[in-house]
């Protein structure tokens, strides 16, 4: 089925969106970003995917964050952004700021997983093909590796910029002291940590807590937020039980013993302090983590354009001056 040819809302840039410099580079990013971890594989409806990206871009969100491995199937969501590129994006191409990554398990053996040369290597050069691309706005290891050097991977980062397939590096979960040396590593060869990628909402705090947050403030390095609603614990979704169609009931990344009797109940208390501000849940989430000092973008994901609607509305929430959001015990 052909689509109709798009043309992209002339008012992209004046929908509401706000940009924020990602640490002391010279790249702005949308506040709200998309992810395609879910909701972009060869099992969803390329149909909706392609209304989903087009109303993002509409809407001035010019981030797309992927990995290899996002589908399912194993790269059959960058497969869907090569689609997207061919019949949609491709006269839009330096509007995009498109991420992927390498790091988790991709195929079979010895070198499909984790953070060696081989496998970083190999898996750009996978994507690139995939995504119809000749580079990626920025390139991830997308976990730390414990057992490789630390100066293998970066270096496979380094000449993966200088090659001119990546114009950007990021890392994404890599604990501080890592970050500490990667950071120093890249600035000595001229390619600078862009950006930090780790799980930060209301109910995970880890990177506030572990110094990650401050670190990338204080040295220039951006940080993207991801599972800012926590796989959808944070929205309105789970308040009165769990439904049939959510991800909880489906099995999936989502057990049904997270939902705790007391979890609901902060959950619960959470909303009152969204109903006090004239927002819902999903908004108060969301905008706590821009809040934060350090924060660039939140990564987003959505199922519909509905849905990605609502979530914008974070771009413009009231100011959290003076609301206390306890943290759960």
């Amino acid at each position: 089925m052909i689509s109709e040819r798009y043309v992209a809302d002339s008012h992209r840039y004046d929908n509401g969106m706000e940009y924020i410099r990602c640490g002391h580079s010279g790249v702005l990013l949308p506040k709200v970003s998309l992810g395609f971890w879910h909701n972009f594989g060869s099992v969803n409806s390329y149909e909706r995917s392609r209304e989903i990206t087009r109303f993002a871009f509409d809407q001035g969100i010019t981030h797309f964050d992927l990995a290899n491995n996002y589908g399912p199937v194993y790269g059959s969501a960058e497969e869907t952004m090569g689609h997207l590129m061919d019949d949609t994006f491709r006269p839009y191409r330096d509007e995009l700021f498109i991420s992927t990554k390498a790091g988790y398990d991709m195929w079979p053996g010895p070198y499909g997983n984790w953070g060696s040369r081989k496998y970083l290597m190999a898996s750009i050069d996978q994507s690139l093909n995939r995504m119809h691309l000749d580079y990626v706005d920025l390139f991830y290891s997308h976990r730390y590796d414990p057992n490789t050097p630390l100066e293998e991977t970066l270096q496979a980062l380094v000449d993966i910029v200088r090659q001119g397939k990546a114009l950007y590096i990021g890392i994404s979960r890599w604990p501080l002291k890592a970050l500490q040396f990667a950071d120093e590593y890249l600035r000595k060869r001229d390619v600078p940590l862009l950006i930090y990628q780790g799980r930060l909402n209301i109910l995970d705090r880890a990177p506030e807590q572990e110094g990650i947050l401050n670190y990338c403030a204080d040295h220039g390095i951006g940080f993207i937020s991801f599972s800012p609603l926590a796989q959808g614990l944070l929205t309105s979704r789970y308040l009165n039980g769990i439904p049939a169609d959510s991800r909880m009931s489906q099995h999936n990344s989502l057990g049904q013993s997270v939902l705790t009797p007391e979890l609901l109940q902060y959950l619960k208390d959470l909303n009152a302090i969204a109903v006090q501000q004239k927002e819902s849940l999903a908004d108060l989430a969301l905008s706590w983590i821009l809040a934060q000092h350090g924060v660039t973008s939140v990564l987003i994901g959505a199922s519909s354009t509905e849905q990605l609607k609502d979530n914008l509305r974070c771009v413009h929430a009231p100011s959290l001056e003076g609301v206390q959001i306890p943290e759960f015990k």
